[in-house]
């Protein structure tokens, strides 16, 4: 497959990456919020800049929707993807992800994707996070950040506290696209 990617590279065709060139934290499905449709990490994050959260819809931090919704319009065309990976790990998620998509969608007006329920910490950490705890350090609360810098591979650490319009957030976005 990979001679069959190179022969069509240097005729000039171009391709899309197939699962076996995504690098293994970026695969798998993931189930989007309130709905049976699934994405897959590698197709949505392969070679593009991310700001990866954990959220939860009763937290003292769930006003941050606003804020990284608008980092997703302002900084979306230049490349970067914003995705919110519900979880219930803190205990402050909604009862029902139908009420998650709500809050999400309804009350702040979220466009960005927002995955289903899944565990962020711990030993049952889905393994994108498993991932991102190995390079920096596990969340320790909803809405800690994760800037993945496609250009450099590194991955940068936000914590809850950090808001998403915090100067030091925004510096590293544009450096990273």
């Amino acid at each position: 497959m990979r001679l069959l990617t190179v022969l069509l590279v240097l005729a000039g065709f171009t391709t899309t990456a197939g699962a076996d060139e995504c690098p293994d934290y970026l695969q798998g499905e993931y189930r989007k919020l309130h709905s049976s449709e699934t994405t897959s990490l590698c197709e949505l994050l392969q070679g593009k800049s991310a700001l990866v959260v954990n959220t939860a819809s009763h937290c003292g931090f769930t006003p941050q929707f606003e804020g990284l919704e608008a980092l997703y319009q302002r900084y979306r065309e230049q490349g970067l993807v914003v995705v919110g990976f519900a979880s219930d790990d803190f205990k402050q998620a909604a009862k029902s992800e139908e009420e998650a998509a709500t809050i999400c969608y309804t009350n702040y007006g979220v466009t960005f994707p927002m995955l289903a329920p899944t565990e962020v910490s711990g030993e049952q950490a889905n393994a994108y996070f498993a991932w991102l705890a190995e390079q920096t350090e596990e969340p320790g609360w909803n809405f800690n950040k994760y800037l993945v810098n496609a250009k450099t591979g590194s991955v940068t650490h936000f914590g809850s506290k950090t808001a998403p319009d915090a100067k030091a957030l925004r510096e590293a976005i544009e450096a990273a696209l």
